[in-house]
Formats: structure tokens, sequence, C-alpha cells
């Protein structure tokens, strides 16, 4: 890949590039997210997969001089790009962290049951007890959301979801028991207990935090911008994950 860039005349640049090629898989392409993720207003992604093609690689490994030929014939403001879902996180101090995720971002405990007041735009919604919580974008809806029961949403859909990880519904203790859609505007906000074990997780990152006061989830995270080489239709790539050809 290297060597052919070189010869069709581009400049590596690691610190300021314009477009990011990644080539892997998924995961090597949301850790090019992560690495570049103050660049995202600026920065188009491309990602070549070394196995089956996934959610966010439109080109296999065979495939390298078409993916030279992509960069060269595209125009930037054609660009396929996907919302990604801004997560805060509220500290009994006062301090506030922001992280931003394409797939998702799940908060659990270490050992204990989770205990949080779920809002949906500050309208207390119910008082959650199970394993933990996970909230996705549509493009992360395939991914560990659909593992859990969570529904799989086409990007086009402005929305993100909120799905339950083993919840405790008993005659004392009750949840929805559901996945929830949430509205592009609204917002959802985990009240949790004070304690010192809990697990973020934002896409393939993992945080151990203590002193959490909440955590807020948006759609205001911004988008980020792919390379319109050759777009693979979505229910064509969730067909070719999950189902195969139809005998």
């Amino acid at each position: 890949m290297e060597a052919l860039c070189l010869e069709a005349g581009f400049i590596f640049d690691e610190e300021n590039p314009e477009i990011i090629i990644s080539v892997g898989g998924d995961g090597t392409l949301l850790a090019a997210l992560h690495y570049y993720e103050s660049k995202l207003e600026t920065v188009r992604f491309i990602g070549v997969h070394t196995g089956h093609l996934g959610f966010y690689a439109d080109f296999q490994e065979h495939e390298l001089e078409q993916v030279v030929a992509a960069i060269q014939n595209e125009k930037p403001e054609e660009a396929f790009k996907y919302q990604l879902l801004k997560v805060q996180i509220h500290f009994t101090d006062g301090r506030l962290k922001t992280h931003l995720a394409l797939n998702e971002s799940v908060i659990k405990r270490a050992s204990k049951t989770l205990v949080a007041d779920v809002k949906i735009s500050d309208f207390l919604f119910e008082k959650f007890r199970g394993d933990g919580l996970s909230v996705s974008t549509p493009t992360g809806s395939t991914a560990y959301n659909k593992s859990i029961g969570g529904a799989v949403m086409h990007p086009r859909v402005h929305a993100f979801q909120v799905t339950e990880v083993a919840s405790l519904n008993n005659l004392v203790y009750r949840t929805l028991g559901a996945p929830m859609i949430i509205a592009e505007k609204d917002t959802v906000t985990i009240e949790l207990e004070n304690a010192d074990d809990y697990l973020l997780t934002v896409d393939q990152l993992e945080y151990f935090y203590d002193q959490i006061a909440s955590v807020t989830y948006s759609l205001d995270g911004g988008e980020i911008s792919f390379v319109n080489g050759r777009h693979t239709g979505f229910w064509h790539r969730v067909k070719n994950s999950f189902i195969g050809e139809v005998k």
C-alpha cells in the first residue's frame, strides 16, 4: 500500500494528514479514529480490510490499486459521513471529561450490580439494575449492541440506541426490558451511585473511573468522513456479515 501511494505521488504526513488509510479490520479503523480524534473535521478515512469486508472498509487487500484510484479521484464534498456519539463524564468533584465513539459506549461495574437512574432529556425514565447499559450509534448497532438484543439501525436514521445488559426484572425491580431508540435532539443521562469500580468502554477503549456522578450521551459528537470511492450499501454489509448468500 505504501509503495503504491508513493508511486502515485502522495505525500505521507502523519501529523497533519488529509486522508487516513486504515489497513486491517474495523477495529483498526476505530483505533485510527481515536488516534486522530482531534482532527476529525479535516480528515477523511478509507478502509482496507484484510479479511472479510467490514462495516467501515470498502476495499480488500487484493484491491490496493483501486484504493489509490479512489483517493486520486475523490471529491471531499462527496464524502460519506457518520454521526459520532458524544460521551460526557461528570465527576463528583465537578470535573468533566468527554469522549467520542463511532460504535458504542458501555457503562458497567467491575464486580457488582449497576444501579442507576436513567434520564431522557432530564425526564427520569427508570431506575436500572443489572450488569450494565450500552449506548450505540446506528453504525455501531451491528456490533456489541446486536449481540445483546439491540436493533440494527440504518445510518441514515439520525438517532441513537440504549440497550440493557442483563437487567434485573422481578416483582420489586422493573425496567423497560427492551432497546430504546432515542431521538437525535434528546440526551440520555445515567446517574450513578457513589462507587470506585466503574468501567466505561468507548469503542474498543476501556477506562476505569471512580467518583463518577453521571454519564451523558448525545449525538453532538460531530461526524467522521469517509472517502466516497466505492461505497457498499449498509444492508449489503449486514447481509454479508450475518446472513451470507441465500440458497
